[in-house]
């Protein structure tokens, strides 16, 4: 397991002095090989906690800790080298006119020398397979070719950390699926942490782990098969729940236990497989 490279330490946040605190007293670790997901209905501080982490903004109480560093304006640029971000609207990244000219721009703002340039765009781009589409205009692409791009060029400045904030939030299940996928085949190729920033549970079960914020607090901490088990307690505070889970809690209402808490389709017709059997 890796070290701690994202630290929370009693982190208070809010938009104006007089203003509600949306963050209060927030403290978690993230490892540097980790994959995390951050849920909440909206307004429970999920989408503050990823600019926190990248600098975009400045918490009033606590302290932010990246890869040992603390995030304040004199280490703030060091930080955005180890941390990428790929927004909700893949459009308001992109600035080059062809694919890769938009992929090798944040390379060029570090002065990446070009031989190596051309190594990590042709590696990043066979990464999130668009390799056949450099010199496409990004806005021809669909949205989840643009979001693929988006990731690309954040993969491209090789970040020791990936913020995916609400990435596929504009995309449609297709295309969210597509994108799961990229991330899933990034996440195992590169030894790095991914924090997904999400409303949408079916790309929590993904993950190593879950933090569940609340009206600004960390409401839960856990796998993502014990954060489904409490189905209830999810509703209260304002989630859904995957239909999986919602098919798994109905089957044991009905009188069909079922030992674990399943969180694919395959992993329910093993629990249901399992059950008659033993009938």
């Amino acid at each position: 397991m890796g070290y701690n490279f994202i630290e929370f330490k009693n982190v208070s946040f809010r938009y104006g002095e007089n203003m509600p605190w949306v963050l209060e007293n927030v403290s978690f670790q993230i490892k540097s090989d980790e994959w995390i997901a951050i849920i909440g209905h909206n307004g429970s501080g999920k989408s503050t906690i990823a600019k926190l982490m990248n600098g975009l903004l400045s918490p009033q109480k606590g302290t932010i800790l990246i890869d040992g560093m603390e995030v304040n304006e004199d280490t703030i640029w060091e930080i955005r080298k180890k941390i990428g971000m790929v927004f909700q609207n893949p459009d308001n990244q992109f600035v080059g006119t062809t694919v890769q000219d938009d992929v090798a721009f944040g390379m060029e703002n570090r002065g990446v020398p070009r031989q190596e340039m051309l190594k990590r765009l042709e590696d990043s781009l066979s990464a999130v397979g668009m390799q056949d589409y450099e010199l496409r205009e990004p806005h021809r692409l669909s949205g989840g070719q643009k979001q693929r791009v988006a990731i690309a060029g954040v993969l491209a400045i090789s970040p020791q950390a990936i913020i995916l904030d609400e990435a596929t939030a504009m995309l449609d299940p297709n295309g969210r699926k597509e994108i799961m996928d990229t991330i899933r085949s990034v996440k195992k190729k590169h030894p790095l942490s991914l924090i997904t920033i999400t409303h949408d549970l079916n790309e929590v079960t993904l993950v190593d782990r879950v933090i569940v914020m609340n009206k600004g607090k960390v409401w839960l901490e856990a796998s993502p098969r014990q954060v489904f088990s409490r189905k209830k307690e999810l509703l209260e505070i304002g989630l859904d729940i995957p239909f999986i889970a919602k098919l798994a809690g109905h089957l044991s209402q009905q009188g069909m236990p079922l030992k674990n808490e399943p969180l694919s389709h395959e992993e329910l017709l093993e629990e249901l497989w399992t059950y008659h059997s033993k009938m």
